[in-house]
């Protein structure tokens, strides 16, 4: 099955919520989106979300997280499932994370208290507080649109991921292809371009070795190709994106997300983006030639797994200065 849903169009303005965790890099996030053109709005109440949107007439980011009085995520959810709701914007939600020991390393090298380090009832010591958060924000992780792990993300990176991903790119540059997998229980990506079904191939799921694998391990990579109709199938996705995606380029748009989609988004789905990514990265002579390709797993993502990658980086004139960016 391809699916090829209409896009949410230039015309409608960007709202993104950005949350995570205390360290993980919320701040420097912010501050790209700041420099990519979005008007910035760090931790205000949560009911003045919609007055925020109202308002502006640019990209808004609005940062959301545990110091917020009286905090809960249900809260979080309930807001933006009413900017979801409007028809006038496309609301999305950026959750930053990072390994328990790089969190408490940026706690010690900064000096800076948690958020949590007084919360009531909390056990003392800062790898409590982050766990006590961790624990706190776990439904806006489940329910994020873009989760990024900073764990071992250099600050160049962490740039160049959130301007190919949310940045407007001047007049002349190129274009940046998104390859994600995901469950098609958990729902669509909203910002999906393009749209395959692969959950007709074999599933590793039914297999008690394959199953706690995914798509990243070369067993579950050959247990799915041995589908009689794998390759088929890769190769009509293939064929499908080398004609599409040069008319995109053609046609100016600057950001184009390809999405495939399985029972559990762990390992058919994941199995194919990444033969996808392997595949358009390698072949510089024909399609895409320098565009930038991102690699993203949304559900492996979600449970905690730090999976995207560049199949292809920006070329260095493709990206903006980053010597005030830091992950903090």
């Amino acid at each position: 099955m391809i699916t090829i849903p209409e896009t949410c169009g230039d015309s409608l303005r960007r709202v993104l919520l950005v949350t995570g965790l205390s360290g993980a890099g919320k701040s420097s996030i912010l501050r790209i989106l700041e420099d990519l053109g979005h008007e910035v709005v760090d931790n205000p109440p949560l009911d003045m979300v919609d007055t925020l949107v109202s308002r502006s007439d640019q990209p808004l980011a609005v940062g959301v997280d545990v110091r917020t009085r009286g905090f809960e995520a249900q809260a979080v959810l309930d807001a933006l499932s009413r900017l979801r709701a409007r028809p006038d914007c496309r609301a999305e939600l950026l959750y930053a994370t990072a390994e328990t020991d790089v969190l408490l390393r940026r706690f010690t090298a900064t000096r800076r208290r948690h958020p949590l380090d007084n919360a009531p009832n909390a056990a003392p010591g800062l790898a409590s507080s982050i766990a006590q958060e961790t624990i706190l924000l776990a439904p806006l992780r489940a329910h994020a649109d873009f989760i990024i792990d900073t764990s071992e993300l250099p600050p160049h990176d962490l740039r160049r991921l959130i301007e190919t991903r949310f940045g407007n790119m001047r007049d002349g540059e190129s274009l940046t292809v998104t390859l994600m997998s995901f469950a098609y229980p958990a729902g669509l990506p909203r910002e999906a371009d393009i749209v395959f079904d692969a959950r007709f191939l074999r599933n590793p799921h039914y297999d008690p070795v394959l199953k706690p694998l995914t798509g990243l391990d070369p067993q579950v990579q050959a247990f799915v190709g041995q589908d009689p109709d794998y390759k088929t199938f890769l190769d009509q996705i293939l064929a499908l994106l080398r004609l599409v995606l040069p008319r995109f380029v053609t046609e100016g748009k600057k950001h184009a997300t390809v999405a495939i989609g399985c029972s559990g988004g762990q390992h058919r789905s994941v199995t194919l983006v990444e033969a996808v990514a392997d595949t358009l990265a390698s072949e510089r002579e024909s399609v895409l030639p320098d565009e930038p390709i991102v690699v993203m797993h949304r559900e492996l993502a979600r449970q905690g797994r730090s999976t995207w990658r560049w199949a292809r980086p920006p070329r260095q004139d493709q990206t903006i200065d980053t010597a005030r960016t830091e992950t903090t």
